[in-house]
């Protein structure tokens, strides 16, 4: 694992994920389904609703990345897997009951130590990205609830592929115009964090929920507890 001194010296670039890594994913959508789910009648736990939720969007967006027929947008994956968790639940539903949850995805906030540490990062010399899952259009209406204007905004859709395809990485790699090695790519995810490395840039593990990493040969360069931690070890 490198020091932080050569990360330092080495990245110009911070590219992260969005969806549970600048945003709270699982904390904002819980908030906004609990509502939703005590009109509906139904007793389980919002928590697991959203879990179940986030866990068959993203079994289904890996498969349609693997098949290779077109990508499919992340809206119509969401919606599927919104449709087929109130299947399982019994919940009665209809389509905009569908789509309403899913918009709910354009609207999470930040994790409340993710501005400001991006901002002290931007202050020491840094350029930042996003590269998500999420369509353009998603990506562009969550920009007022995020609070902080990006370098850039990158969807996979430009690549076709959802992550961690190599495509996606290497996109992002066109778009800013940075070599992958001095590129440091930030997730809270084992499996992005892994995708980009493996396509040669550098990676942070945002360790919020203290879990292990796993046994991958693509390890993280960095791995921090939040946000906070991530600018203090890069820009002191």
């Amino acid at each position: 694992m490198p020091t932080a001194s050569t990360l330092k010296r080495d990245i110009k670039w911070l590219v992260f994920d969005q969806y549970g890594t600048v945003v709270d994913m699982q904390g904002g959508l819980v908030d906004a389904v609990t509502p939703f789910l005590i009109d509906k009648g139904w007793a389980g736990k919002p928590n697991s609703f959203v879990t179940w939720w986030r866990r068959t969007h993203f079994e289904n967006s890996m498969i349609d990345a693997l098949m290779e027929q077109g990508h499919t947008p992340y809206r119509t994956i969401g919606h599927r897997a919104v449709a087929m968790v109130m299947d399982r639940a019994g919940i009665t539903y209809d389509q905009d009951d569908v789509c309403w949850l899913v918009s709910q995805i354009e609207t999470l906030k930040p994790f409340p130590d993710v501005i400001e540490a991006l901002e002290t990062l931007r202050a020491g010399g840094y350029k930042l990205a996003i590269l998500s899952n999420g369509d353009r259009d998603m990506l562009d209406a969550a920009k007022p609830h995020i609070g902080f204007a990006m370098d850039e905004t990158i969807s996979v859709q430009e690549a076709g592929y959802f992550k961690p395809h190599w495509q996606t990485y290497a996109t992002a790699e066109e778009i800013i115009g940075e070599a992958r090695q001095r590129t440091l790519f930030v997730a809270n995810h084992e499996f992005d964090c892994v995708g980009a490395k493996t396509f040669g840039m550098r990676s942070a593990f945002i360790d919020r929920r203290k879990r292990p990493f796993g046994g991958w040969p693509a390890q993280p360069d960095l791995i921090v507890a939040d946000f906070k931690e991530l600018a203090a070890t890069l820009c002191n």
